[in-house]
């Protein structure tokens, strides 16, 4: 089986080197000789990353299956691309699937399963003040960009705590930045904090001396939230089955495998950069920001749910309400249409 490698969009290599190069073709080319895969080249995503260099998804869905990946950094650009349907299946935050598919109303997108949980963290320049929630006046704190995970986490928490951005009429300035410029900005002190994912999170405080105020669990019942999401595009799963049903099983074992060898793990991932980004992180990074998530296939659908109403009081969803029935992808009653169908 080949799998091939295409980046798309800004991907930023661990010392903040910007790659570019072209998207793929709008046309849908899917078919049941390949299946397009995205995810980010960061450890929250180790699921794709390791499952694909060691080969559980080739031995899974069959080598006559093409696997094509396609790196990004942003996940309101992988939406995107499963809107125009240059992307079978994705691994991306809750924000922009929920997002993505309230504005396909709901035909566009399913959730397949988790990736992984936490791994988000609100770092501070250590005499920030922000420890304080009375020091929040005037500071600039960072998130990536606007409506994705982080930003929503970052903005409800300041609601939660009776402060407004800017923007809102508040005195917070929430800057919506790239987590290479989030980097820059915090080594040059123009930012006094920024809630970011891993391994930016690592990097602010092993390289820059950040603090790291709290992970972004501890604001979670049982400290769990689905942080990246398995997400499958609609029509191709209509159309593949099988191939998306083997795909999951592969995504599982891929779980499985990491939990039970977490150092081979991070090896595959320090090798996949140094492959495909150039370079690769620390190992003490590594180490760290593998720490600070979980690796599950459990989509803890109370978390999305629950983001969700926070990205609504916020504003995110529109102003007539978001419904979300059918986002989880549901085995048995796709099986039973599929009979229905065929039986007439």
């Amino acid at each position: 089986m080949k799998i091939s490698i295409v980046i798309t969009l800004g991907i930023v290599a661990v010392i903040a080197i910007a790659v570019i190069a072209t998207i793929g073709s709008g046309l849908d080319q899917s078919s049941q000789s390949k299946i397009r895969v995205a995810f980010f080249p960061s450890i929250g995503h180790a699921v794709p990353i390791v499952g694909i260099e060691n080969g559980i998804f080739e031995k899974g869905i069959g080598e006559q299956i093409q696997i094509e990946t396609k790196l990004f950094d942003s996940g309101p650009q992988v939406i995107e691309s499963i809107f125009a349907s240059s992307i079978d299946v994705a691994y991306v935050g809750p924000g922009p699937v929920i997002n993505g598919f309230l504005k396909s109303y709901g035909k566009d997108i399913r959730i397949l399963a988790g990736a992984a949980s936490g791994g988000a963290s609100f770092i501070v320049q250590p005499d920030s003040g922000l420890d304080s929630i009375e020091n929040f006046d005037g500071k600039r704190i960072a998130s990536p960009q606007i409506s994705n995970s982080q930003d929503v986490s970052l903005r409800y928490y300041l609601a939660s705590n009776d402060l407004k951005p800017v923007e809102k009429g508040g005195t917070v300035f929430v800057l919506n930045i790239s987590n290479p410029d989030i980097y820059t900005l915090f080594a040059k002190g123009d930012i006094d904090g920024a809630w970011v994912p891993e391994p930016w999170a690592t990097m602010l405080v092993q390289d820059l001396d950040g603090v790291r105020l709290f992970n972004e669990e501890k604001l979670w019942p049982n400290e769990q939230f689905a942080s990246v999401l398995l997400i499958v595009r609609t029509d191709y799963l209509e159309n593949n089955h099988e191939l998306v049903q083997n795909w999951l099983k592969s995504h599982k074992e891929t779980v499985a495998w990491i939990n039970s060898n977490p150092d081979q793990s991070k090896s595959i991932f320090e090798s996949f950069l140094k492959k495909h980004m150039g370079k690769s992180l620390p190992t003490k990074i590594i180490d760290e920001s593998f720490s600070n998530l979980t690796i599950t296939s459990d989509p803890i659908k109370n978390s999305v749910l629950t983001f969700a109403e926070r990205a609504d009081s916020l504003g995110y969803l529109g102003r007539t309400g978001y419904n979300l029935d059918g986002i989880f992808y549901q085995p048995d009653l796709n099986l039973n249409k599929m009979v229905k169908q065929l039986i007439g």
